[in-house]
């Protein structure tokens, strides 16, 4: 999460003389290539490396950063927007926020006494949209610690509350989590006690913990069937007509369904629900577990939460109406990353055939797939074989695509008598 401006010589790189050459195969270089790209979508995803998203407003979900040299600890917090943090902050200590939602880049406000920012300097003084916690000072989970945490010698995966957007510790969720690839989001302790409603769902929709029942005293109490007070204020009651039994499963029958989103592509958020029955006051019928723990949630739960009337407005007031937008997602937000960076993606040898007339490009067409189909014949041994490729066998290629192109154009001159 942290960001280091300075990059360090590799130990050992020099070029010495008895010195073994480093040998890696194929397979791992394109295995380490491909995870570092995904690396870069995951935390880079949408947002615009060149242009300051200031004048953009209050983003919807941006990659963002913090830095310490500008807003060391104990100063107010502040964030960057991707831009600013190339071409304002660039040899600043940052640290790297991930993502976050519905915030505009501070770079150069009042938050910053020293500094203008360089793409827009127009700003104003204050964001006050903007929401702040420890991790703009470099600090993460319940124990406040920094990441990577030079003390901390317990390896741990670090997991991000969609709801507070901190970053907690496996270890300090209150629940061991799940297979990185069973559940989709994480909703942390301190949230679900802000947002209980949530219980009624999780009985229904959550991906299990790695933690073992033991007891209900131990693990959590069974909430009566009964509505609250409180339950009551949040939900109101509907005209007081009883619905049939038969009418009650078909409904839940429905609220199982599987979603058929795939995260690709984000519908419109609902801003009125015309379903005649609440679900979560029919989940809140039936008893459900409550633990003191975060949860874990597959992909697509959002979609099942109910849109009535009253739960839009429960919603509101808990301020969190982004749990029934599935675009605001981090997983929708890495898909637009990738279908914009595809888009925008130019081709250097369609840039190149477009400056050449008819006949140079058709003989740069058919060169050009001479040595990609044969350059890929040739790496493909290796990485059948589980063999490296070293620097002798590439220029060993290159010296044979050479010989064989001088055969061949020798072979098809053409003389006029």
């Amino acid at each position: 999460m942290e960001a280091a401006a300075a990059e360090g010589a590799e130990p050992g790189s020099g070029c010495g003389g008895g010195a073994e050459e480093p040998v890696v195969s194929l397979a791992e270089v394109l295995a380490e290539n491909e995870e570092l790209e995904k690396e870069a979508r995951a935390v880079l995803g949408g947002s615009d490396h060149e242009r300051c998203s200031y004048s953009q407003g209050a983003v919807k979900r941006q990659a963002l950063y913090a830095c310490s040299t500008c807003t060391p600890p104990g100063g107010e917090p502040a964030g960057i927007c991707l831009a600013c943090s190339y071409e304002c902050h660039g040899t600043h200590r940052l640290f790297e926020l991930y993502t976050k939602r519905n915030f505009r880049c501070d770079c150069g406000n009042s938050k910053f006494k020293n500094l203008q920012c360089k793409l827009l300097p127009e700003k104003g003084k204050v964001n006050s949209g903007n929401k702040y916690n420890d991790n703009f000072y470099g600090l993460y989970c319940t124990c406040k610690r920094p990441y990577p945490d030079p003390e901390d010698e317990i390896p741990d995966e670090m997991i991000q509350c969609i709801v507070c957007e901190d970053w907690f510790h496996g270890r300090h969720l209150g629940a061991v989590p799940p297979e990185s690839g069973d559940f989709h989001e994480m909703v942390c302790q301190a949230c679900m006690n802000h947002c209980h409603f949530l219980w009624a769902y999780a009985s229904q929709l959550a991906v299990p913990a790695l933690t073992k029942v033991n007891s209900l005293e131990d693990e959590g109490i069974v909430l009566k069937v009964e509505e609250s007070e409180e339950q009551k204020k949040e939900i109101k009651k509907e005209s007081g007509v009883e619905h049939q039994e038969t009418k009650e499963e078909k409904q839940m029958e429905q609220f199982n369904e599987p979603s058929t989103s795939s995260g690709a592509a984000c519908p419109e958020v609902v801003t009125k629900s015309e379903e005649p029955v609440c679900k979560l006051k029919e989940l809140q019928s039936k008893q459900f577990l409550k633990k003191d723990s975060a949860t874990f949630w597959p992909l697509n739960w959002r979609s099942k939460l109910c849109t009535c009337e009253d739960c839009l407005k429960m919603y509101s007031e808990l301020e969190v109406q982004f749990l029934t937008d599935e675009c605001d997602t981090v997983l929708a937000y890495e898909n637009k990353g990738t279908s914009d960076q595809e888009t925008e993606r130019r081709d250097p040898l369609m840039d190149t055939l477009n400056s050449m007339n008819r006949v140079q490009q058709v003989e740069l067409i058919c060169e050009y797939n001479d040595l990609k189909t044969e350059l890929t014949d040739y790496l493909r041994r290796f990485a059948d074989e589980g063999t490296v490729v070293k620097r002798e066998d590439i220029q060993h290629f290159f010296e044979e695509f050479q010989s064989r192109k001088r055969r061949r154009t020798n072979r098809m001159q053409y003389y006029c008598s």
